[in-house]
């Protein structure tokens, strides 16, 4: 070939590559959101440690407080990273606490309960605050987003792998109105990455998996693909932080003008 010539374009089956054209988007008619990570995040450690101890009728310093709860995160907290090490005796009741409240409620107590906090009913205390609102903080965007997406018609399911109701907390955060479904894996036996989780969230909004978007934190989350969703996966901010969810909007709504 001379040292002139053009190099000959790659072509495909159906002709030269640059003719080659991306699938139109497909339009997004309901959002699943997990929970955890994507739409609130837990209290921050120390503030549930020192909450959870005045609970027991013991006040912490903050000094004390912070030893304890770097002890209790590494042990293993509901919201936190996953432990370091699971004892033998929790093996099964840690395998199955996203299926059963008993088991999610034993797992992580058992946990708390390796940590010698020198603060009798502690375990028991820290859990509860899991249970209530006040132990989670929504992301600064939620609400935005939420009332966004209800405002173009877009319905909304929460589907979760957990061990108890969240409902009370969007009830209290004042956006239990604007969640469509809860498809909670202690209620359907299912857990992402499971596609049958998604697949019942998309029943229960009304709309083909290939019409809805899951938007989480992780690689279960992402497992929404096997049912046919599309996913957007954001990583997690602290508490009081937005999280991205503006990205939802723009995928939802903002491209499917």
């Amino acid at each position: 070939m001379p040292d002139h010539a053009e190099p000959p374009k790659p072509r495909t089956p159906s002709g030269p590559a640059s003719a080659i054209t991306a699938p139109p988007r497909r339009p997004v008619e309901a959002v699943l959101f997990d929970f955890h990570g994507t739409l609130a995040q837990v209290e921050d450690p120390i503030s549930w440690v020192v909450a959870g101890a005045a609970e027991c009728g013991t006040a912490l310093d903050r000094g004390r407080a912070t030893i304890l709860a770097d002890r209790l995160i590494t042990a293993g907290r509901a919201g936190g990273p996953l432990p370091n090490r699971i004892p033998p005796q929790l093996a099964e009741v840690w395998a199955n606490r996203d299926l059963y409240e008993y088991a999610h409620r034993a797992a992580y107590t058992g946990l708390a309960g390796t940590v010698n906090t020198g603060v009798e009913g502690l375990a028991e205390a820290l859990y509860e605050r899991l249970l209530r609102p006040e132990g989670w903080v929504p992301y600064t965007d939620t609400a935005a987003a939420l009332h966004t997406l209800r405002a173009a018609e877009i319905p909304v399911a929460v589907v979760s792998n957990i061990g108890f109701d969240i409902r009370p907390h969007f009830a209290a955060w004042g956006l239990d109105e604007l969640i469509d479904a809860y498809v909670l894996s202690y209620e359907v036996g299912r857990c992402k990455p499971d596609p049958d989780i998604f697949r019942r969230a998309c029943a229960a909004l009304r709309v083909d998996p290939e019409r809805a978007l899951m938007v989480g934190d992780s690689p279960a989350d992402a497992g929404a693909v096997r049912a046919g969703c599309a996913a957007l996966v954001l990583p997690a901010a602290e508490a009081g932080r937005a999280n991205g969810l503006g990205a939802v909007i723009d995928l939802a709504i903002g491209k499917n003008d």
